[in-house]
């Protein structure tokens, strides 16, 4: 009862402390527009919008063990089709949303095809291709692109019962779309395709052999990660109010597979940490050397990849291991500086905390005029006794 009973308030324990953790970052997130200045609000409203888009590419990377380089393009991909039908056709911000959703999700799915055939560094590269032809191909299509000028939409207005300034009103927009992007992130990976999309990752051999689909999962895990990078896209087009195709260099796909590295692969709230890098580590590069920020950039990138080479997310952990490891040496270096208290031997007692009570009671023998007592180590029975007469050549 006692061993069913210890699981179950660790269990209880857990959820507690996550649940606490989750109501103080809502609070948090909650507060800060109202903190911050202006463009502080924007920085975060970015870190959101980054965050999205990682969070699609932690599902092909992270989870699915797959790699990308050209994970800009889709995020190129939805931006245009927000800024395209609210510039075109004047529809509603909200109304892009699930357009940009669904055309990137089969997207997707059409990319995911080389998925089935190729991997690695080859993957990569076709990935790269599409990130590499797109910003060409969309000052081509200037009709409806814009061309190089680009297009100019409008952002998002908040309403008059909110009271809040345009700032703040896009922050809470993007933040309730960031917080739906997590959850539906997080119940598809511990739903079932969620876990056959693992086992694909872990061993492609023996998922096959369990009657995974391995053609169906690596599909779908390129469609669902174009899915979330359309939606990240939408909302860049709401929050900047202006798209144009060098905003969507090969570069930005780089530097979010940089970013996602550097938050956490296969954490489910890394992408939040990837964000905040890919948003913030670039202009404090700016500003620490205005000649060559990308080599600042390169520095940083290395730093942490040194001291978190499990990416952000894993350097609590880390952290509470190296101290966990440390802890038991401390105790046995204080144990060895008591005095009377010696090291025991493994499996055995340490002798000085065994009471009277656990000794097992030896016989007396009591030893008659001329006995002698009987030496305990064998080796020292030629030792004569204290006090004994001494030895003749005949005895």
């Amino acid at each position: 009862m006692s061993t069913m009973a210890a699981p179950l308030g660790t269990d209880r324990a857990r959820r507690l402390r996550a649940a606490l953790t989750l109501l103080l970052a809502a609070a948090v997130a909650v507060g800060a527009p109202f903190y911050f200045a202006p463009f502080q609000v924007f920085q975060l409203t970015m870190v959101l919008v980054y965050a999205v888009a990682l969070s699609g590419l932690n599902l092909l990377v992270g989870f699915g063990g797959q790699i990308s380089l050209g994970h800009g393009a889709f995020f190129a991909a939805g931006a245009y089709t927000a800024a395209v039908m609210l510039d075109r056709y004047d529809t509603g911000h909200l109304a892009t949303l699930p357009v940009a959703a669904a055309g990137c999700f089969l997207l997707g799915l059409g990319f995911g095809v080389p998925a089935l055939r190729l991997r690695g560094l080859y993957l990569a590269l076709v990935t790269l291709s599409f990130a590499v032809f797109l910003p060409p191909l969309l000052k081509r299509l200037e009709p409806v692109t814009g061309g190089s000028m680009g297009l100019t939409v409008d952002k998002l207005q908040p309403p008059a019962w909110s009271g809040l300034a345009e700032d703040q009103w896009t922050y809470f927009v993007v933040l309730a779309v960031t917080a739906v992007v997590l959850l539906l992130a997080r119940n598809l990976m511990r739903s079932r395709a969620g876990r056959a999309l693992l086992a694909v990752r872990d061993n492609e051999t023996a998922a096959e052999v369990m009657g995974v689909q391995l053609s169906l999962h690596k599909t779908l895990a390129f469609a669902w990660s174009a899915m979330f990078a359309g939606v990240a896209g939408c909302v860049y087009t709401w929050v900047i109010g202006f798209v144009s195709p060098d905003s969507f260099s090969f570069v930005l796909s780089i530097t979010l597979l940089a970013g996602l590295v550097v938050g956490g692969l296969g954490s489910l709230y890394g992408p939040l940490l990837g964000g905040a890098f890919v948003m913030y580590v670039p202009s404090v590069s700016q500003d620490v050397s205005e000649a060559a920020p990308g080599v600042v950039f390169g520095l940083l990138i290395i730093i942490v990849m040194f001291v978190a080479p499990t990416g952000l997310a894993g350097l609590p952990g880390r952290v509470l291991g190296a101290v966990t490891r440390r802890l038991p040496r401390t105790a046995t270096t204080a144990a060895d500086r008591t005095p009377g208290a010696g090291p025991a031997a493994e499996g055995e007692p340490n002798p000085s905390h065994v009471s009277p009570a656990d000794e097992e009671p030896q016989p007396r023998v009591q030893p008659g005029p001329c006995a002698t007592p009987a030496p305990a180590d064998p080796a020292v029975a030629d030792v004569e006794p204290v006090g004994a007469p001494p030895r003749t050549e005949k005895e």
